[in-house]
């Protein structure tokens, strides 16, 4: 392997909150549930009982819609094949050198990165934080006495369409209208052997495209049933340069939406580009 120069040029902050529209489901141990208790139950912090919407699920949803919409190979389970990025499954030499040249112009790859392991990877662009719900919505929650601390019990019922016997379940859920925030996206920009910095914020967009797509779909699980539909608000975009890494980023933008943040997308990246490469 080729040792590399990678110098950090500056750092891209995205901030906002997200609300949901509809109830949220996001997955968590079912250990220790009581017989007679829910059957699916969602994450929480185990400090403050709280749901919370993992890093993970956000960035891995973004990630998945995004490849559905450029109309890539999906993933596969870790260890029956490809896991989608450049260089999955490649095992002979030359498969490996189309796997290199193929990273260089996949912008999905660059900004959600690869397997460290292969030989033309590049560190990861986008950092997602996980994101915790915000006191004035836990004390609302708490107010209302839901089913659940913080949460609603949505049952379900499957019917069996030759005997129409019923088989109930019930999901717990975040209830819709509860915030979580502040969200926090940190998107670094580097320089050095291979790397394109100007290139690196015009890939930013994917991100954003990310942001769009979710909002038409939904985030967690049980969304083809109502569940999960997300909505993102006040969002703000700052950055950080090299040579003036201060403790707060410097503001480029504020939005009340992805609507707005998409629609202004060419005005404010260059201003990304102006505060980080002038």
């Amino acid at each position: 392997m080729t040792e590399r120069t990678i110098q950090l040029q500056g750092r891209v902050f995205l901030h906002f909150h997200i609300e949901t529209v509809t109830g949220l489901h996001i997955g968590g141990s079912d250990t220790g549930i009581e017989i007679g208790g829910v059957d699916k139950t969602v994450i929480r912090d185990p400090l403050t009982n709280r749901p919370y919407i993992p890093g993970s699920s956000l960035r891995g949803k973004m990630r998945s819609l995004t490849e559905k919409h450029l109309g890539l190979k999906q993933n596969q389970r870790i260890g029956q094949g490809y896991i989608h990025s450049c260089g999955g499954g490649a095992r002979t030499d030359q498969e490996k050198r189309q796997a290199a040249e193929e990273y260089t112009e996949c912008d999905l790859c660059q900004v959600y990165g690869v397997p460290g392991e292969r030989d033309f990877a590049t560190p990861t662009r986008l950092i997602v934080r996980d994101v915790y719900m915000t006191d004035e919505s836990a004390d609302k929650l708490s107010a209302v006495r839901t089913d659940l601390p913080f949460t609603e019990v949505k049952t379900e019922v499957s019917i069996d369409r030759v005997t129409s016997a019923a088989n109930p379940r019930q999901m717990e859920r975040v209830p819709g209208g509860v915030a979580f925030g502040e969200a926090e996206m940190v998107y670094s920009i580097y320089s050095g052997d291979g790397f394109d910095p100007s290139r690196d914020i015009s890939r930013f967009a994917t991100v954003v495209r990310g942001l769009q797509l979710l909002e038409d779909d939904y985030l967690g699980g049980l969304g083809s049933r109502g569940s999960g539909k997300v909505r993102l608000t006040g969002i703000k975009v700052g950055v950080k340069s090299r040579e003036d890494y201060g403790p707060e980023p410097q503001e480029v933008g504020q939005f009340a939406g992805v609507a707005q943040l998409a629609a202004d997308l060419e005005a404010w990246i260059g201003r990304i580009r102006s505060a980080l490469l002038e």
